[in-house]
């Protein structure tokens, strides 16, 4: 059963938080990962690539020039494909990227990435997390006391039922450093995880995550 540290925002070791083995203790199935990944980035692609098509191009109404008599190959209008101007064949039209993935898979893939951030000692918990007004400095010196400044930094804080939102001092806090970001627990996903060297994950949040992996 894996056992963390916990920590204050000052950086002073505040205790310790068991986790369950058959979540985070896992060993981490990289194909499963990598799955997830690839429909994440899939997803977040916009797919609003556009082209017109002859009917769609304004314009070519009129006959450009009479059936016959001209020496030239008849034409019917002024927007056909081949015309300058015209229409676009077999072009790029709005789509949707979005890869399926199963709620199971989805989980392994959050446990095995969690497991992988346990095991090379990139999971940092804080224990209490009470800030009155947004204050950086507070953010900045915590990384410094347990040397991690300038690293990519991933701060995850529980999302709140019953406002319906996530902690914004912590948002307004560290928005501004460079190479940090700031979620909430429900919307922990595999890009971010991967993409950031350490994760700082409050212990509210820890526990909902580890409700909805179970």
């Amino acid at each position: 059963m894996p056992v963390l540290n916990t920590y204050k925002l000052d950086g002073s070791k505040a205790g310790t938080v068991e986790l369950k083995d058959e979540i985070f203790g896992i060993e981490p199935n990289k194909a499963v990962m990598h799955e997830v990944l690839v429909a994440e980035l899939a997803g977040a692609r916009e797919g609003n690539a556009s082209t017109k098509t002859r009917a769609e191009v304004r314009g070519g109404g009129r006959k450009p020039f009479r059936q016959k008599g001209t020496g030239r190959a008849r034409q019917g209008s002024t927007r056909a494909p081949h015309m300058v101007g015209g229409g676009v064949v077999h072009g790029p039209k709005p789509r949707d990227y979005t890869k399926k993935v199963n709620k199971k898979v989805r989980r392994l893939a959050l446990r095995s990435a969690l497991a992988v951030k346990i095991n090379n000692g990139d999971l940092i918990v804080l224990d209490d997390f009470t800030l009155d007004v947004p204050k950086t400095k507070t953010f900045v010196n915590f990384a410094k006391v347990l040397n991690f400044a300038g690293e990519k930094q991933l701060f995850v804080a529980d999302y709140n039922e019953d406002t319906f939102n996530r902690d914004v001092n912590l948002d307004y806090s560290v928005r501004n450093i460079e190479k940090v970001t700031s979620l909430d627990s429900r919307s922990l996903s595999i890009f971010w995880l991967i993409k950031q060297d350490k994760v700082v994950v409050t212990k509210e949040a820890l526990a909902t995550i580890e409700e909805v992996l179970a």
